[in-house]
């Protein structure tokens, strides 16, 4: 999902469409949890300090995380991906992996399972999908086209296609902290 809980709560609070939301706390020593589009175009980031989110943006709405609608609109939107497929693997209340090799529809195409799932057209949030033939690469992926975006790495794409990408780009990688 895309930005997913601020976009639930710009979703279920029309006030919010198009401002910058940081869902998490807005004291010193708070962290943004999710960042919307409008508040990234700034460097607002998940993680992030709260007090350094509000000194890049000035106009930050902070609002406080609501797990409950989160966990409803994530089953919702599992309940659409296991329209396609059994096999659905959570990571997250946002993300999900799909094996849809032998798929409920009939649908030969990874492709064309991922643009007919409509996921904005029955919940109003965004999704990006990454599809290919290993988990990793698919994760790779759905990051590249975000937001509400789609892109496939094929078998003879893959290698390319990790050897230009900076490393800090694959999952679960980030710059070591110094300890104290």
């Amino acid at each position: 999902m895309d930005a997913f809980y601020a976009s639930v709560e710009q979703q279920d609070n029309p006030e919010l469409h198009g401002k910058p939301v940081a869902v998490g706390g807005s004291r010193e020593r708070g962290v943004v949890a999710a960042a919307s589009y409008e508040a990234r175009k700034f460097g607002v980031r998940s993680a992030m300090a709260s007090v350094v989110a509000a000194r890049k943006c000035p106009n930050l709405i902070f609002v406080k995380p609501r797990f409950d609608a989160y966990k409803l609109a994530s089953n919702q939107i599992r309940e659409i991906f296991l329209e396609y497929t059994p096999l659905v693997e959570p990571l997250s209340l946002d993300e999900a992996y799909l094996d849809v090799t032998e798929n409920l529809k009939g649908i030969s195409s990874a492709t064309e399972i991922a643009k007919e799932i409509k996921i904005k057209e029955r919940t109003g949030l965004t999704a990006s999908a990454g599809i290919s033939y290993n988990k990793f690469l698919a994760k790779l992926a759905s990051d590249y086209k975000k937001p509400d975006g789609l892109f496939v790495i094929k078998p003879n794409q893959g290698e390319k296609f990790v050897e230009v990408l900076d490393v800090y780009r694959f999952h679960r990688i980030g710059k070591s902290q110094p300890r104290k």
